[in-house]
């Protein structure tokens, strides 16, 4: 089976690890904490660094992406979910840009960058969580959330299901 460019191979995991661990520090451990809590300010630190690495990997993969030749299309045997799986991986390309420019939105709404990065502030401002850009940075967050469970399972598919040996077109070859 052909598999994906190398870059893109690493790319996609680093990518995935990002994204899992800004979805929970976002969803699980900044969204609970108060906005005057100076702590979230330290917690803001590792998410939005991590927002503005995704954002420049996303660029990277996107050119790497168009660059390299890439396998053809998996079929599944299916093609509503050969359908699904197509719109499926533009959607996370959609949806982890949607992450990264309603996260500079907030961030640029909100004043943050000084308060985060300079500290001209010890809290929050307290509009943070009314922000408009901030109720579409949480709508996308569960939305790709979703899509990333939908990823795993039809992966786990492939494996467990169809056997068919997809996994390997996105890991890391064997040394010889």
């Amino acid at each position: 089976m052909e598999r994906y460019h190398p870059l893109l191979v690493t790319l996609h995991w680093v990518m995935a690890l990002m994204v899992l661990i800004s979805l929970v520090a976002g969803g699980l451990i900044l969204e609970n904490m108060a906005d005057d809590n100076p702590d979230k300010i330290l917690a803001l630190t590792g998410h939005m660094s991590a927002g503005m690495v995704i954002g420049a990997l996303l660029i990277l993969r996107l050119v790497t992406r168009l660059r390299t030749r890439t396998p053809p299309r998996a079929t599944t045997g299916n093609a509503s979910l050969d359908r699904i799986a197509y719109w499926t991986h533009r959607g996370f390309y959609v949806l982890i840009a949607g992450m990264v420019l309603t996260g500079l939105a907030t961030a640029l709404g909100a004043g943050l960058f000084p308060i985060v990065f300079g500290g001209a502030a010890d809290t929050l401002p307290a509009e943070l969580s009314a922000l408009p850009q901030h109720a579409a940075h949480g709508w996308i967050a569960a939305t790709l959330a979703a899509l990333v469970a939908l990823h795993v399972a039809a992966a786990l598919y492939h494996h467990l299901v169809l056997k068919d040996g997809l996994l390997r077109r996105m890991w890391f070859r064997p040394r010889s």
